[in-house]
Formats: C-alpha cells, sequence, structure tokens
C-alpha cells in the first residue's frame, strides 16, 4: 500500500508539472473569421424544412487585422504591391462549385487570394497555392484568375478589415472586401460555361469505308462514297498495365473503351454471325470469356459505363474468338478490313488480344 501511494504521488507531482510548463497562445491581435455564402449555411442546423439541408457554395477564411489609427492603404498595405487580403496566413476561398472570376472559369477547390491595391482599384489574384503566410515568394504561375475591379471610399469607417458575400442574383454575387474608408467588390458568376482539358482517353472515329470520313476532298465518282458503319470510342493506354487479366478480367462487362459506351452508327441494316440489326444507332458493349468476347448490341445510350446498365435495352449479342498477338498496341484500336464488298471485319486491338467483329451487308 505505501508503495502505491508513493507511486501515485509521483504520477501526480509529475502531471502537476507538466501542466505547469505548457504553454498556450495568445489571442492573435488579427482574429480569424469564416464567413460563407450563403450566409445562412454556417448555421443550418437552427433552420428547418429543406433550409436544412442547404449546400455552401463559397467560403471564406481569413484574419482580421485591426486599423488602430494606422493609415492603411497607401502606407500599412502600400500601393502596387501584393497583400494577402489580411494578416499571418494568406486568406483562402473554398468554390463548392465552379465559378466565373473575370471571365475565367475557376473550378471547385481550395485558393488563395491576394490583391494589388492601387488608389482607385484593387487587382484580384486567385492561387492554387496554398499552405502559405502571406504572399512572400509565391509562385504566380499557380494564380487562376485575376480580376481588376473600382474601389470606394466609405463614409463609415470599418475599424477590422471586414469580408461579406452581396447576393445579386440567383448565378451572382459579389465578394466585399472593406477596410478603413475603402471597398472593393468581386463579380462572381456561377454556373460558368467550363471546356474540358484533354482527355487522357482521348475520343476517336472510325470509319467504314474510310473514305466516307472525307468525301467532300474527293473528285469523280469517290464523292459519291456513302458511310456504314462508324465507331466513336475513346482510346484509353495500357501504360505498363496487364490490361486483360488485371485491369479487365474474365467475366467483366466492358464499354469497349473508356468513359462514354462506345457508340456505333450502322447506315443499312446489317447481320453480324446470326444476329440481324436494323440501321440505326447502339452502343457496343463486351462481356469478356475465356477465349472469347461476347459482343454485345445495346440501345441503352448514352451511358457512361457499365453502373446501371439496363439489360432490357439489349439487341442481341454475338460471340466471337480472341487471338494473341506478339506485337503490343498500346491504346486502344478499331479498324475495319474489307474481306469482300458484303463482308467487312471490325477490328478491336488492346496490348496483345486481338477480336474480329464480322459485318455482312446488302442483306
Amino acid at each position: 500500500m505505501k508503495y502505491l501511494l508513493t507511486s501515485t504521488l509521483a504520477l501526480f507531482l509529475f502531471l502537476t508539472l507538466q501542466a505547469q510548463e505548457s504553454e498556450w497562445p495568445d489571442m492573435d491581435a488579427s482574429t480569424m473569421d469564416i464567413v460563407y455564402y450563403p450566409q445562412e449555411v454556417a448555421w443550418r442546423n437552427y433552420l428547418t424544412g429543406d433550409n436544412r439541408t442547404l449546400a455552401p457554395k463559397i467560403k471564406l477564411l481569413y484574419s482580421r487585422p485591426q486599423k488602430n489609427d494606422r493609415v492603411i492603404f497607401g502606407e500599412l498595405v502600400p500601393y502596387g504591391k501584393e497583400w494577402r487580403l489580411g494578416a499571418n496566413e494568406a486568406t483562402t476561398i473554398t468554390f463548392y462549385e465552379a465559378v466565373d472570376i473575370g471571365g475565367k472559369a475557376v473550378r471547385p477547390g481550395v485558393y488563395t487570394v491576394f490583391a494589388e491595391v492601387d488608389p482607385d482599384n484593387w487587382t484580384f489574384h486567385f492561387s492554387s497555392e496554398t499552405g502559405i503566410w502571406g504572399a512572400a515568394n509565391r509562385n504566380r504561375d499557380m494564380t487562376v484568375a485575376s480580376v481588376t475591379v473600382p474601389s470606394v471610399k466609405v463614409d463609415e469607417m470599418s475599424e477590422a478589415l471586414s469580408m461579406t458575400f452581396q447576393k445579386m442574383d440567383d448565378l451572382h454575387c459579389n465578394l466585399v472586401v472593406e477596410w478603413d474608408h475603402t471597398r472593393a467588390s468581386v463579380p462572381i458568376a456561377f454556373n460558368p460555361v467550363m471546356f474540358n482539358g484533354l482527355d487522357p482517353s482521348p475520343m476517336d472515329m472510325a470509319h467504314y469505308p474510310a473514305k466516307s470520313a472525307y468525301t467532300n476532298y474527293l473528285e469523280g465518282d469517290e464523292r459519291n462514297i456513302k458511310p456504314k458503319i462508324q465507331v466513336v470510342y475513346s482510346r484509353p493506354y495500357k501504360k505498363g498495365r496487364n490490361v486483360f487479366g488485371d485491369l479487365i478480367k474474365k467475366g467483366d462487362m466492358w464499354r469497349i473503351g473508356a468513359n462514354e459506351s462506345t457508340e456505333i452508327v450502322l447506315y443499312e441494316d446489317m447481320v453480324v454471325g446470326d444476329l440481324s440489326l436494323r440501321a440505326g444507332r447502339y452502343a457496343l458493349l463486351a462481356e469478356i470469356k475465356d477465349g472469347s468476347w461476347d459482343i454485345i448490341f445495346s440501345k441503352d445510350y448514352p451511358s457512361w459505363g457499365m453502373a446501371n446498365r439496363d439489360e432490357s435495352k439489349d439487341i442481341g449479342r454475338v460471340n466471337v474468338p480472341v487471338r494473341m498477338a506478339d506485337d503490343v498496341v498500346e491504346n486502344l484500336s478499331i479498324a475495319f478490313e474489307e474481306k469482300s464488298p458484303t463482308l467487312v471485319h471490325m477490328k478491336i486491338a488492346w496490348d496483345k488480344t486481338r477480336v474480329e467483329v464480322p459485318f455482312k451487308m446488302g442483306q
């Protein structure tokens, strides 16, 4: 019992000393604040009905320095130099959906915000570089959007740097920044025009006859060549992967490409194996089997891959053998080889796997 009491006392003294040695941060002179758009999203748990699920569009996190009788713009914040729009860490803004700033589309994400202040206007910069303290040595190549707006003088002084959002209409708001007697507003638009970057699995077309893709460049009778088959598909890369066996396994249903399901257009009635197909547009799929594929023609389009596939829209399927080649095809490839005036094979190649699908015409 004596030993237990001694051990307990020692532990108590150790914890007491540790607590006495702990240092807790003082309150920063430039306290932080968060602003949401729409503002009521910050207290949505107090709202009722559909408002309980109100989603944020923008969140702003910033420090709020005080004026403290100083001359702010032109002295504390020099003209012509970048400012972090606050103190301490660079101000961050989170866009929960794509926005337009100064005619530039900005994707959803977290960004830092800076401003170059001049007597009559401010230039705001939004950067994808985060986790930085102020504007020193920031990577300007990571600026995603910039906009210059006029600044205005206001009668009532703001002692602390203040930011808020002003709703203009359902598709527009302003980020309003005010300190001392100066105010600047940044227009932000929702639902911008967004252009996709280059897809890692670029799209392509295969035509039969091949010349039907550019008859306007041909002469004589060739100007009358009509398309019979067109395939639109995405072309993923092998990239050192074992495609059939690891990436695509036996028993898998595959879109014969990436992204949207591959689409085939038949410009006349045809027979594929023992399957009769009317002219029209089909999604082209494959069920991977041991030594063969089932090629499936479906009216379930447009579709993005196999998720929630509607099998009731399958028109039919045909089984074709698989053969292995010695050479590797890096990108999924589809081409047509004419066997006779009424028979063409659609050839599919990726990695070392080869498949041919026969199309009979003039039926």
